[in-house]
């Protein structure tokens, strides 16, 4: 200390904090009031970028408040250097989770907007924010004359055991990142695994693959499970899809007359329900002359997988409706029974099929 401490420079120093306060104070409510306008606007990143800025600019202004307080304090030289080096760190270390948090956010915004749902691939947001604060992390040691070239010499030599001691991590996130790159799987699509999971993806981290069923439980696929199985996306490459009801009707009915009032049906249903394609072309493929029924299959368009059992459901109740309307009719399975005792044939009909069976009785 080149001279003695004086009631002036308290002073001096407890203004500059004052201030430094203050601006802190007057920076957090001029960024409420931004953030307030940003919420207002159709782009995300500024709604990002000012929530990130609230914690960035008030630590900055008392940053800058307690180095003039320094300055004005009769330091010596090297408790300066160690005070500047130190409000030097914690500004980077401000800047550091700023600017992590602004990274993330836009990559996460950047998923939203790609795959048009409101869940996001996490495993991206993850691996930028890891980055950012490794990044400021090492600059903060750099900035306090630690040497970072023995500890990245060290994190090379360590980081071979760590690859071996995490070998299924590691393999589940190599796979998550390449299922979200070949965009075979995006957060939203409806999947079905081989081994019969099935449900919308709602998120793709770094270890696993969330999944949420139609009984809305979740289910949690490590992702190289998911990258190493066949699966079914049903929402690629559109999430329009077809599904086929099977019908039938009896011998005697007009077939012309059946396909017109089916199609008819399948054209009110796509109209007026909630989901299914109003634009969709209505078709019906007779296929097998049955036991007790001609049957065949009705084509209808979906907008969406779970879609299809309301349309399904209000299709048949319809369908069953205008067919007894028409008197078309809808006959019940039927099996025809003899049973012989002695020489008096006994014929007793049974719901089933048409076959006849013969049973000697003694």
């Amino acid at each position: 200390m080149d001279r003695a401490l004086t009631l002036h420079d308290l002073t001096i120093a407890g203004i500059a904090v004052v201030c430094g306060v203050a601006a802190a104070l007057l920076a957090r409510a001029t960024l409420r009031w931004l953030g307030v306008r940003a919420t207002r606007t159709r782009w995300t990143g500024d709604d990002v970028i000012v929530d990130a800025a609230r914690a960035l600019v008030p630590c900055a202004a008392v940053v800058a408040g307690l180095a003039a307080a320094a300055t004005a304090l009769p330091l010596t030289p090297r408790t300066g250097r160690n005070v500047n080096l130190v409000l030097t760190a914690l500004l980077i270390l401000a800047a550091t989770v700023t600017a992590a948090r602004i990274v993330a956010g836009l990559v996460k915004s950047l998923a939203q907007s790609r795959s048009g749902v409101a869940g996001s691939a996490t495993i991206f947001v993850n691996i930028t924010r890891v980055v950012v604060l490794a990044i400021g992390f090492l600059v903060v040691l750099q900035t306090l004359g630690v040497s970072i070239a023995p500890l990245l010499t060290a994190l090379g030599v360590g980081g071979l055991a760590v690859a071996l001691a995490l070998q299924d991590t590691l393999a589940n996130l190599f796979a998550g990142v390449h299922i979200l790159a070949a965009k075979t799987v995006q957060p939203g699509d409806y999947i079905r695994l081989s081994s019969g999971e099935e449900g919308y993806v709602v998120d793709i981290n770094w270890r696993n693959t969330v999944v949420r069923n139609l009984s809305n439980n979740l289910v949690i696929i490590p992702n190289g499970k998911l990258a190493g199985t066949n699966m079914t996306n049903y929402s690629q490459p559109e999430q329009e899809l077809s599904i086929m009801v099977q019908a039938g009707v009896g011998y005697e009915s007009d077939l012309d007359h059946v396909e017109r009032v089916t199609l008819e049906v399948v054209d009110e249903v796509m109209k007026e329900i909630t989901g299914a394609v109003p634009d969709h072309e209505a078709a019906i493929r007779f296929h097998t002359f049955g036991d007790s029924r001609i049957g065949f299959s009705v084509i209808l368009g979906v907008g969406e997988f779970s879609d299809q059992y309301r349309i399904k459901h209000e299709f048949i109740k319809r369908l069953h409706r205008r067919y007894r309307a028409e008197g078309i009719p809808v006959p019940a399975p039927t099996r025809t029974v003899t049973v012989r005792q002695g020489e008096l044939p006994v014929a007793i009909p049974h719901q089933r099929t048409d076959h006849e069976f013969t049973q000697a009785l003694p």
